[in-house]
């Protein structure tokens, strides 16, 4: 069979010519890289440095700090837990249940398609009955990846922009806030990527520190002092009011924008005089609490995780990230240090 196959070959040469052309021509249509032929059409074969082969799965998490494994587990993941199992095509639900968090694992059968489940999941959860969760819990479904869609890892250093070499100069709050606000979002722009989590440092915020002594003299409660707060950050919209024959927007403007805004919000009057958040706390920015960090060669750092959508072509979606880190670091933040070296935010892969 060997030796006709053979024969025909070497008499009908224009047929092995024309079948080699073709044979070269899928080569350089499907090929993994990053050549770009203006006239042939690309199909690249996806590039993953890790087949998977996990399960058929989707993750449901839900927050309520504060709360104790045992308060989680009975509260929140066993009612969650219930829920799901009635979903068609499940296999099987595994949960985990730890401080202020709750992990579900919905296994589906491998000829379940993907995002059929993931619909299926989002339509279950919109129709929970009223009062299975405590109030103020909301569950809220993974981004739609494998457990292996971690594909690019990336932390945020201060360097100098000429030589490239650390800087220093940006605590852990700084470059946190920068992650959470600019890289995150224009790194999500990436073509095949479906989330972008950050990774240690400190998230900002306001801490009002309650002053037991104060409270007690101003008779004041603590939910007072937590109404109060919740009240002072809010924008009032009102009706319209005609001028001359134009007519202007009314607006309450009341988001809180600094340290003083909160400190003078009224929490109660007494004798005619008002009692102000600054007369029984003290309000200060502070690190949110955290439940873990990220570590760099021993040192503390932030950064994020790239994870790839579901049937992405790994390898296509890190040289977009790439592209779209060359786009982001142009906005980048810097300062002079007290020495005058310049330390420029810098993503480091």
């Amino acid at each position: 069979m060997f030796n006709r196959l053979v024969k025909y070959f070497l008499e009908n040469r224009l047929t092995a010519f024309l079948l080699l052309i073709i044979f070269v021509v899928a080569g350089l249509v499907t090929m993994p890289f990053d050549q770009k032929i203006p006239f042939l059409p690309a199909s690249p074969v996806p590039v993953d440095a890790i087949p998977d082969i996990g399960e058929n799965q989707q993750i449901v998490s839900t927050e309520w700090m504060g709360r104790s494994p045992r308060d989680i587990q009975d509260q929140v993941t066993y009612p969650l837990t219930t829920a799901l199992l009635g979903i068609p095509g499940v296999q099987t639900v595994r949960s985990t249940s730890m401080f202020g968090m709750s992990f579900i694992y919905v296994i589906f059968n491998d000829n379940v398609e993907f995002y059929w489940s993931r619909s299926r999941i989002l339509e279950k959860l919109n129709s929970l009955p009223p009062g299975i969760l405590p109030a103020g819990v909301q569950p809220s479904l993974g981004p739609d990846a494998t457990a292996l869609g971690q594909v690019f890892w990336y932390t945020l250093e201060g360097r100098d922009p000429k030589t490239g070499l650390p800087a220093g100069g940006w605590d852990p709050q700084e470059l946190r806030a920068i992650q959470d606000f600019y890289v995150k979002y224009s790194l999500s722009e990436a073509e095949g990527v479906a989330e972008v989590a950050s990774a240690g440092g400190f998230v900002k915020e306001y801490q009002v520190d309650l002053d037991p002594d104060a409270l007690r003299a101003f008779n004041v409660s603590v939910k007072d002092v937590m109404h109060a707060v919740q009240s002072s950050n809010l924008d009032i919209g009102a009706e319209t009011i005609e001028l001359n024959n134009a007519e202007y927007l009314i607006r309450g403007l009341g988001y809180v924008k600094s340290l003083d805004d909160l400190e003078f919000s009224v929490v109660a009057v007494r004798d005619n005089t008002p009692v102000r958040i600054r007369d029984v706390a003290r309000v200060s920015f502070g690190p949110a609490p955290r439940r873990g960090g990220l570590d760099k060669s021993g040192s503390e750092a932030v950064g994020g995780v790239v994870v790839a959508r579901y049937r992405s072509n790994p390898y296509a979606v890190i040289s977009n990230v790439k592209e779209k880190i060359a786009e982001t670091e142009a906005g980048l933040p810097q300062k002079i240090l007290p020495d005058g070296t310049v330390s420029k935010v810098t993503i480091v892969p």
